[in-house]
């Protein structure tokens, strides 16, 4: 079954399914560009690489601060009256964090024949949206090390909750957001704002010299995922999503689900 979403599906953001959806995406983008890009050009998944301590907040949305064991009582064992007041304080089980390696995977084009960088390709992931942490200062830096190069840069985020990673795009009205630099354009680029209740755009990728730009259709590709997925075997429309809606967007999504019976 399709989603019944016109463009991105805002249960799809949930956290613990993004990291499918993300490599998912990944897959079908390069998927769609190759056929079109050969001979001259192909499309590779490459990981950025960073370290995440324990006192990274973008592990928040990963791992919880404290986690409460209750032991079973053994069958027979007497029910222990309660004190009023405890004499010894008992320990709760906490995850013990040590440092991690976080691999996150993005798109690069390459010429063939050079084998040189020409454009990169990143979809954000949730650390990438939370201030502070290693994974949007891993973000941050490598788009700075991309914009002062002679390489384009796309930028696709596809989530709701955090904060953007460019001030002016913080202040757009909009639930996702889409940007295409051009390395001959560094003073601006292309800017999407997309509403859930829109399609996703077909975007240009920006190639070297005079070749023309590849259209990549990202409504297709996303369609293209959630049906190879099958995620509408995992999601439950009949609860609400997690990041939540707004008051407005809950009222607009619970009548779209209902007229396609998901509700």
């Amino acid at each position: 079954m399709p989603s019944p979403f016109p463009g991105m599906d805002p249960y799809l953001e949930n956290p613990e399914l993004w990291p499918d959806v993300h490599a998912e995406l990944i897959g079908q983008i390069r998927a769609a560009l190759n056929p079109t890009l050969l001979p001259r050009y192909v499309a590779r998944i490459e990981l950025r690489v960073y370290i995440s301590d324990q006192d990274d907040p973008g592990r928040d949305f990963r791992v919880p601060d404290v986690r409460i064991e209750k032991t079973p009582r053994r069958k027979g064992a007497k029910k222990v009256q309660k004190p009023e007041a405890a004499a010894v304080v008992e320990p709760l089980t906490i995850p013990f964090l040590t440092d991690e390696e976080v691999e996150e995977a993005r798109l690069e084009i390459r010429h063939v024949e050079s084998k040189a960088l020409v454009t990169v390709i990143e979809i954000l992931s949730p650390a990438n949206k939370i201030r502070g942490s290693a994974g949007r200062r891993s973000f941050l830096e490598k788009r700075r090390e991309i914009l002062a190069t002679e390489v384009h840069w796309v930028e696709i985020d596809l989530l709701r909750a955090g904060t953007p990673t460019l001030a002016r795009l913080a202040r757009a009205d909009c639930h996702y957001r889409i940007v295409v630099a051009r390395c001959d354009q560094c003073t601006y680029g292309k800017f999407w704002p997309v509403s859930m209740r829109q399609k996703l755009p077909t975007i240009g990728i920006p190639l070297r010299g005079k070749d023309p730009d590849v259209p990549l259709d990202l409504n297709a590709v996303l369609r293209t995922a959630y049906d190879n997925a099958a995620y509408d075997a995992t999601i439950d429309y009949r609860r609400d999503p997690v990041p939540p809606l707004s008051r407005e967007d809950a009222a607009w999504a619970a009548k779209l689900l209902r007229e396609h019976g998901l509700r």
